[in-house]
């Protein structure tokens, strides 16, 4: 493949080729979550509960893995746009370094506070068992699973879709397969019960990690790992953090939110945090095509940042804005059409199944709006602008949504906690669309590459 395909291939073409892949990958992905929580809530609606009061340490991992893989993702891009193939080999090896190190950290943290964090949302001694039964094996992969999302962001920086999408299509299968076979105990396999979902989803992350590194060494890509860059330099950490910090606080305030709205829920019900519960793994479906495109689109406008084509930039994005539109149309038209079927995938508890229609059916109104804010910030996290990405999510995830979630609950109970998903969106996206004009305007777009350097 042609090194510069990224700046010459026609855009449409190029972002298909690009994001496709990944959009398969993030579809099947998704039923990690998905995949455990059915079988998970097969064992008992306790343990679906902890599943559910556990997801946000879980997306914080994720988050941290991620966020700071995007960080690698744009360097690398960015270096490869400018022709500065050094410098991409010194983000890629400093990357990885860094994320080990991170690794490290959250796995003993995580594991060390779990009971904690349990214990303020719930009294249940059952549930919170449950949940530490869980995380003990679940947070012992959190190395692979944070190298694994390293190797992922390094491939795609170089226009390799195709190997991070099998990659993880793999893992999700061996997951899918193994679930319930060490959940309940098949063959020669003893039953685990919920230690078992959480074997299978690490299983599941290290074939996939295995798979890069064969790949990697195999079938080498422009990017390398090498020796003279292992310790980490002051300027290339700095620009490492600068994006990735930004990022893994995008994908980390989530997590924030989904505690925040658990002990708002709690006041009324331990059914309403449920709901939210299986409200976060259905919409998994739709948000993470939309950033499997987004994903597709970063290093292409990182690229092309790197490279002066400004124009390509801007049509990158309307392209990509349109396309994540039309999956939340998809997303809203079902939830709209057959919620009480969606959560009959994870309870058969009749008042659960209708708190969650009238969840659903409410949260959905703001989908299509939240098309503009998701393209946006990841437009401008290939940018290389992770402060105003950074700023569209604390509106998303904090700034608007938990004051109006406290407020309306007061006045409407846990409806107006449903009703304060979609008010976020809509002025979210009226936000997100200054905010990134104005980042635009003030960029400057030299005629060349070397001028970014």
């Amino acid at each position: 493949m042609n090194d510069t395909f990224m700046k010459e291939k026609p855009i449409l073409p190029l972002i298909l080729s690009m994001a496709l892949p990944m959009v398969l990958s993030m579809l099947v992905n998704s039923l990690y979550n998905i995949v455990d929580s059915f079988f998970v809530a097969q064992i008992s609606e306790e343990a679906m509960t902890a599943l559910s009061l556990v997801y946000p340490i879980q997306n914080f991992i994720n988050a941290v893995g991620i966020g700071f893989g995007v960080g690698i993702n744009a360097v690398i891009a960015f270096y490869l746009g400018a022709g500065d193939t050094k410098k991409a080999d010194q983000a890629a090896t400093q990357g990885l370094i860094l994320a080990i190190i991170h690794g490290v950290v959250m796995t003993i943290c995580c594991i060390a506070i779990i009971p904690v964090f349990l214990r303020m949302f719930t009294s249940s001694e059952a549930v919170i068992e449950l949940g530490i039964r869980y995380c003990v094996i679940a947070f012992a992969f959190t190395l692979i699973i944070v190298v694994g999302v390293s190797f992922e962001k390094i491939f795609q920086a170089v226009g390799n879709m195709k190997t991070t999408m099998i990659s993880l299509m793999c893992g999700c299968i061996a997951n899918i397969v193994l679930d319930p076979v060490l959940i309940f105990g098949y063959g020669p396999f003893p039953a685990m019960g919920i230690e078992g979902a959480a074997l299978a989803t690490g299983i599941g992350q290290a074939l996939t990690l295995a798979i890069y590194l064969v790949v990697y060494f195999v079938r080498p890509i422009r990017v390398h790992i090498r020796r003279q860059y292992i310790f980490p330099g002051k300027k290339m950490a700095l620009k490492l953090y600068s994006i990735g910090i930004p990022a893994t606080l995008n994908l980390a305030l989530p997590s924030l939110l989904i505690s925040a709205l658990n002990a708002i829920l709690a006041a009324y019900s331990e059914v309403y945090i449920l709901v939210l519960g299986i409200y976060y793994k259905l919409q998994t479906f739709i948000y993470l095509p939309a950033n499997g495109i987004v994903q597709g689109m970063r290093p292409l406008i990182g690229y092309n940042y790197g490279a002066g084509e400004d124009k390509r930039v801007s049509q990158i994005y309307k392209i990509v804005l349109y396309m994540s539109g039309i999956i939340m149309v998809l997303g809203t038209v079902i939830c709209l059409l057959v919620p009480g079927r969606l959560m009959e995938l994870f309870t058969q508890t009749e008042a659960t199944i209708q708190a969650g229609k009238i969840a659903l059916r409410i949260i959905s109104a703001g989908f299509i709006f939240s098309a503009v804010s998701v393209t946006s910030s990841g437009a401008l996290e290939g940018l290389g602008k992770g402060t105003p990405s950074l700023l569209i999510s604390l509106c998303r995830y904090v700034v608007v949504i938990i004051p109006t979630a406290f407020l309306l609950s007061r006045l409407f109970g846990a409806a107006g906690v449903w009703n304060a998903f979609w008010i976020t969106e809509v002025i979210t996206a009226v936000i997100s669309i200054f905010i990134y004009r104005k980042v635009i305007a003030k960029s400057s777009w030299p005629a060349n590459a070397g001028a970014r350097r």
